[in-house]
C-alpha cells in the first residue's frame, strides 16, 4: 500500500502504539455490520476550500464519477502514493507536478471514478495532464491540481466527458456539508457508502484549525496500499516540508496499518493540503511542540478514514484491532500485528466466532521475531463497550476460558485482540482487519 512520499524519509524511532486493523467475514448467523450510521448528516469543514461531485457520465447508473475539491488560496501539499510497479498515469503526473513545485503552489485536486486510467500508456499520460489543464485554465494558473482516478485498469479514460464535465462542476464549488458529502460519493466504486469526516482541533499556541477528509477502498486493502484513494483538506499552516514528515508519520500509523483482501493497486494516493487560512503561525519545526501536536492529530484523523475502508468489506461482520505491546522496536510489534491480521487461520476462527487463540499465538511465533519469549507472552479478547478484558493467556499460561463470555465478546462488532509480549519495552503496533475472507468457507 502507501508507500512513499514525493521525497524519501527515513522512517522515525518510535515508542508509541501500533495497530493493526482488519475486516473478518462471519457466518450466516451474523448480519452485515449497518453502514448507514457511519455517513456522517453534517460537518466543520476547513476554511477556504470549495468542492462538490457530479455525474459527467463515466460512471454507470448516474452515478457522480468526478470530483473537485479546490482551495481559494494556494496550498502547501504532499502525497504518498502506491509502491505497486505499475503505477496510473494519474499517479505518475501527479507525483511530477508535486515535485516540480516542491509541494507548494497547489490549488487543487480533479479525480474521477469508474476508470482508472492505469496501464494506459502515453495516451493514458495526455488524458490525466488533460484534467489537470482543464481545473488549472478555469483556476487560472498552471500545473495546479493533482489528479486521482479509480475504477477499471487498462481502459481509457473517455476524457471528453471529463474535462466537460470539469467545466460543468467549476461553478458548482460550495464549502456546504452537502457538497462535501457528494464529493465523496463521486469517490466510490465498490465502496457501499460515502467516507468523509471533519473535525476541529486546537494547536498548543491556541490557534483553531480543521480538516477534512475523504477517503475511498473497500476492496484488495492491505499494509503499504491498495485500491485507496484519500485526500485531507486542513487550514492549518505548515511548511511543505513539516507536512510531509507529518503525512509519512500518520500514514505509516493508519493507512499502512489495514488488512482486507491482500493486493495493490496501480493507483493508490493519499494526498493533504494546507491552505493556511485559519491563521497563526506556520509550523515549521518538526521538533517543535506545534508540529507533534499537529503530526498526532493528523495521525489520530488519518485513522479514522482508514478505520472507515476497513468497516466497508463487502459482507463485512466486524471490525477487529489486533494490537501487539511491549515489543523490543516498533518495527517488530507491526510484524507480528500485520503477521496474525493476515493470518487465514486467525480469520476464520474470527469468521466463525471461535475463541480458538492458539491459532493467534501461532502466527505470533511464526511471524520472524526471535526475541518473542514464550514464557512471557499474554494474549487477551478485549471488548470495546468498556467491559472488562478475557484474558486467554498469560504469561505462557493457559487461563480457564468462559466460553460464553468468549462467545459474546466475538458476536460485538468491533473487538480487540491484545498480544502483550511482556518485557516493558513500550512499543506497540495496531492492525486494523475486519472479518472478510478472500475464499469461501464450507
Amino acid at each position: 500500500m502507501f508507500l512513499r512520499t514525493t521525497r524519501s524519509f527515513r522512517p522515525p524511532k518510535f515508542t508509541l502504539a501500533s495497530q493493526t486493523s482488519s475486516r473478518l467475514y462471519s457466518t450466516t448467523k451474523n448480519k452485515v455490520a449497518p453502514k448507514d450510521k457511519l455517513i456522517p448528516t453534517s460537518g466543520i469543514y476547513p476554511h477556504g476550500f470549495k468542492v462538490v461531485g457530479i455525474h459527467s457520465g463515466v460512471g454507470k447508473n448516474g452515478k457522480r464519477d468526478l470530483g473537485l475539491i479546490v482551495s481559494d488560496t494556494v496550498c502547501n501539499a504532499a502525497a504518498v502514493f502506491t509502491t505497486n510497479i505499475f503505477k496510473a498515469a494519474p499517479v505518475l503526473v501527479s507525483k511530477e507536478i508535486l515535485e516540480k513545485k516542491n509541494g507548494q503552489n497547489v490549488r487543487a485536486l480533479t479525480m474521477n471514478s469508474g476508470c482508472a486510467n492505469a496501464v494506459t500508456g502515453t495516451k493514458g499520460l495526455e488524458n490525466a495532464r488533460k484534467m489537470v489543464s482543464t481545473t488549472s485554465s478555469l483556476i487560472g494558473e498552471p500545473d495546479t491540481s493533482i489528479v486521482m482516478s479509480t475504477g477499471v485498469i487498462g481502459q481509457h479514460l473517455q476524457i471528453d466527458k471529463i474535462t466537460n464535465g470539469i467545466q460543468t462542476a467549476y461553478p458548482l464549488l460550495s464549502n456546504e456539508h452537502s457538497s462535501w458529502l457528494s464529493t465523496a460519493e463521486a469517490f466510490m466504486t465498490t465502496d457501499t457508502f460515502p467516507k468523509l469526516r471533519s473535525r476541529e482541533f486546537t494547536l498548543p499556541s491556541g490557534t483553531t484549525y480543521r480538516m477534512a477528509g475523504i477517503s475511498k477502498g473497500a476492496g484488495m486493502i492491505h499494509p503499504n496500499m491498495a485500491t485507496l484513494l484519500s485526500f485531507i483538506a486542513t487550514d492549518a499552516a505548515v511548511s511543505p516540508t513539516a507536512l510531509r514528515a507529518a503525512l509519512k508519520y500518520a500514514v505509516d500509523r493508519s493507512f499502512n496499518s489495514i488488512t482486507i483482501d491482500g493486493d495493490m493497486s496501480t493507483n493508490d494516493t493519499l494526498a493533504i493540503f494546507a491552505n493556511g487560512a485559519s491563521g497563526g503561525t506556520e509550523i515549521r519545526d518538526e521538533r517543535g511542540e506545534e508540529y507533534l501536536n499537529f503530526r498526532d492529530s493528523l495521525t489520530e484523523f488519518a485513522a479514522e478514514l482508514a478505520k472507515l475502508v476497513v468497516r466497508d468489506g463487502e459482507g463485512a461482520t466486524k471490525f477487529v484491532t489486533v494490537r501487539v505491546k511491549n515489543a523490543s522496536t516498533y518495527e517488530e510489534a507491526k510484524q507480528i500485528a500485520s503477521t496474525i491480521s493476515t493470518s487465514s487461520l486467525v480469520k476464520t476462527a474470527l469468521y466463525g466466532q471461535d475463541a480458538n487463540w492458539g491459532r493467534i499465538l501461532c502466527a505470533t511465533g511464526y511471524a520472524g521475531v526471535q526475541s518473542v519469549e514464550p514464557t512471557k507472552v499474554s494474549v487477551s479478547f478485549v471488548p470495546t463497550d468498556g467491559s472488562a478484558p478475557l484474558r486467554l493467556l498469560v504469561r505462557g499460561e493457559p487461563e480457564n476460558v468462559d466460553e460464553d463470555r468468549a462467545s459474546e465478546i466475538l458476536q460485538m462488532e468491533d473487538l480487540e485482540i491484545l498480544v502483550d509480549l511482556g518485557p516493558n519495552y513500550r512499543s506497540e503496533f495496531g492492525v486494523m482487519v475486519n472479518d472478510k475472507l478472500k475464499y469461501q468457507i464450507n
